[in-house]
């Protein structure tokens, strides 16, 4: 890989690594508020919906100009919603803030790999990207945990000046450094030396173009299939966050912070699936790892059959009984979580690549990445939406568990049985052609 290639991902695991450290912060701030439970997975709805409403304008905003640039401004917008954060603005709003700048990153991001890169390298590029971003997550979930932890927050008041009021202050303003440090990255971006399409400036023609290149995105027979499942992949994906600190912390009895390394442990499985599958399986065979997407659901479901921690005092049974009792149940959650991680990130890495692939080729790397930025967090509107809803309706959260696993086997199942529905037609009419020859 070129060194410009190194820069990209680079710029990406910062920018990634403060935005999920700034997640588990908002959550803090949240419960220092005493804010319903179900505000905290409206933070991702309120990320997220930037990319769905001004869908129709980023990818057009990301082929306006080089790609170097569209990161760079878009993660000063970032900076911004961090810094209203710091000012003590409503959490929900500054990362919605932060959402809209990691809306006009995206199409960025991934559009340069496009531009850069000779589409054999496109399965590689995304094993390494997601890898990293994988590698943010775990880092920025176990950033975020760390400095909130008390004795953290003390010893960062002990460093803090005088117009900073508590810990959560000074450890938000920490992970606004890593957003500059982001930043000095994007500076260094290679120009690709793509030509540029000028950005209109009419509303009504940015949303017909935007609306031709999804229908054309969904009725292209690969596209659709790709897309389908990286739509899942990310609205499941984003839901089993919040999954997994609530089952952290009602089944296994961990705190926030301790919960949130677990997400890391989820994340590491992806970071191993990403780097396996960029190794394994080229762009032709992308379709042939949707069965795993199923196969995730179902250890999803393995969830609610993992013992809980028992809640037994020292003084019932000896210490070192109660200890390996511990050792050897929280071992089956990290073991469980980490092939979770690794099958979610087989199979959505070569989707992930092949979709990238289909749209530049029908419509150009921004619209393509906008178009699918679109669907995959419209999906995570409704995923973590709906989540939110189920704990606001009382539903323990074994029974969120089941429903969601099954959900995601079954859609994935869906997906299957329709890629086989296309090749079969495919088949059909390439024999057409030959009887006709």
């Amino acid at each position: 890989m070129p060194l410009g290639f190194y820069i990209i991902m680079a710029a990406q695991f910062f920018s990634a690594l403060a935005d999920n450290a700034l997640l588990i912060a908002a959550i803090a701030l949240l419960r220092d508020m005493h804010a319903p439970q179900e505000y905290e997975p409206l933070l991702k709805l309120f990320f997220t919906v930037s990319y769905v409403a001004l869908a129709a304008f980023v990818g057009a905003f990301a082929d306006s100009m080089p790609k170097w640039r569209v990161m760079l401004v878009s993660n000063g917008v970032k900076i911004v919603g961090c810094t209203m954060m710091f000012l003590g603005v409503q959490p929900l709003i500054a990362y919605a803030v932060v959402g809209l700048g990691a809306a006009a990153y995206s199409p960025a991001k991934y559009g340069i790999l496009t531009e850069y890169l000779p589409a054999r390298l496109l399965v590689v590029a995304n094993g390494w990207i997601e890898g990293l971003t994988v590698g943010a997550i775990i880092l920025g979930t176990v950033v975020g945990g760390g400095l909130i932890r008390p004795e953290v927050l003390k010893t960062l008041m002990d460093w803090a000046p005088p117009f900073i009021d508590s810990g959560i202050e000074m450890s938000v303003l920490v992970i606004g450094t890593l957003y500059l440090v982001a930043a000095v990255f994007n500076l260094y971006v290679p120009d690709t030396g793509v030509d540029h399409k000028a950005l209109k400036k009419n509303p009504i023609y940015l949303v017909h173009d935007f609306n031709h290149c999804l229908k054309l995105l969904w009725r292209d027979k690969l596209g659709q299939i790709s897309l389908a499942v990286t739509t899942l992949f990310w609205g499941a994906g984003a839901t089993l966050q919040f999954i997994v600190i609530k089952w952290a912390e009602k089944g296994l009895g961990l705190d926030l912070s301790r919960a949130s390394m677990l997400q890391g442990i989820v994340a590491v499985g992806v970071a191993i699936g990403a780097v396996v599958a960029a190794k394994v399986v080229t762009l032709r065979r992308a379709p042939r790892v949707i069965p795993l997407g199923i196969a995730m659901g179902i250890g999803v479901l393995v969830m609610v059959v993992v013992p809980s921690v028992p809640q037994i005092s020292v003084a019932e049974i000896s210490l070192f009984s109660w200890r390996v009792s511990l050792e050897m149940r929280m071992l089956a959650v990290m073991v469980l979580m980490v092939a979770v991680g690794a099958l979610a990130g087989y199979f959505v890495v070569p989707m992930n690549a092949l979709l990238q692939h289909r749209g530049h080729i029908l419509m150009g790397a921004g619209h393509s990445i906008a178009v699918q930025n679109f669907n995959e967090n419209l999906s995570i509107l409704m995923m973590t939406g709906l989540y939110a809803l189920l704990i606001r309706w009382g539903l323990s959260i074994n029974t969120v568990i089941i429903l969601f696993g099954l959900f995601v086997a079954g859609v994935m199942w869906l997906i299957k049985g329709r890629h086989e529905a296309n090749q079969r037609e495919h088949d059909s009419v390439a024999m057409l052609e030959d009887c006709r020859h």
